[in-house]
């Protein structure tokens, strides 16, 4: 019986030893399956078409003790809070209590970057959250125009986001007119040669909108092997989503 008093669609989230179960329809599936989105936090449930949705959410009900384990699996939460120091495109950032608006202190005689807020709590990391953000829109918008203009693309506009299913999105526009490119504001957290790789990654969509072998080839391109920045960013993109939380 649905829990929902209705049959069971697709997007509809249950509860499963504790974790969020998504209910997804995938019709190039063959079978009923379970995955866990680490970005997320979340398991979902895939079936291959909506009358077998119920038998995916047995399926996770049946499958909660594997469900606990892959959820103790993930990076504790790390709510932002003065005292830690945190890695900014690879360099430490100190956060401190202050007086006064937020600020973004510069690194000064070998002493990290400070950031210095007001509050505590969910106040104080919002506040340390929108400089970073402003940092990643800084850096991420001089990556986007260099690599836009070694493509020969009109620069596209820059916007940050705190998206959680993907680190860049890219928007050609018409006829080769300036397109639009937003970013996790995340990436900031991440490595610069890492975030690098994400901004090269998106500007080669600026040409074109697949993953073929001509998208690859720009960007190997721009930046090499892209395979390591890959690489960390399914290793520890988790991580860097737990900041915050």
């Amino acid at each position: 019986m649905s829990p929902f008093g209705r049959p069971l669609s697709d997007g509809d989230r249950l509860e499963v030893a504790g974790a969020v179960v998504t209910l997804k329809i995938n019709r190039r599936a063959r079978r009923v399956s379970l995955r866990l989105d680490r970005t997320r936090r979340e398991i979902v449930a895939t079936a291959p078409s909506a009358r077998r949705l119920q038998e995916a959410a047995a399926f996770a009900r049946e499958r909660a003790s594997w469900i606990a384990e892959r959820l103790a699996e993930l990076p504790t939460a790390a709510p932002i809070h003065p005292g830690m120091t945190l890695e900014v495109f690879g360099e430490p950032v100190r956060l401190e209590a202050g007086s006064g608006r937020a600020r973004w202190i510069e690194a000064a005689d070998g002493e990290p970057h400070r950031i210095t807020a007001m509050g505590e709590g969910e106040g104080y990391a919002r506040a340390a959250i929108l400089l970073i953000r402003r940092r990643a829109l800084a850096v991420l918008t001089e990556r986007t125009a260099h690599y836009a203009a070694r493509l020969g693309a009109p620069m596209p506009k820059v916007t940050i986001t705190d998206t959680k299913s993907r680190w860049g999105s890219c928007r050609p526009g018409p006829r080769g007119t300036a397109g639009s490119i937003r970013y996790s504001w995340r990436l900031a957290l991440a490595p610069f040669e890492v975030a690098d790789y994400v901004a090269a990654h998106e500007c080669a969509h600026l040409l074109e909108l697949n993953h073929g072998p001509k998208f690859w080839a720009h960007v190997k391109a721009l930046v090499g092997d892209e395979r390591r920045h890959r690489a960390w960013l399914r290793a520890e993109g988790a991580r860097l989503h737990a900041f915050g939380r």
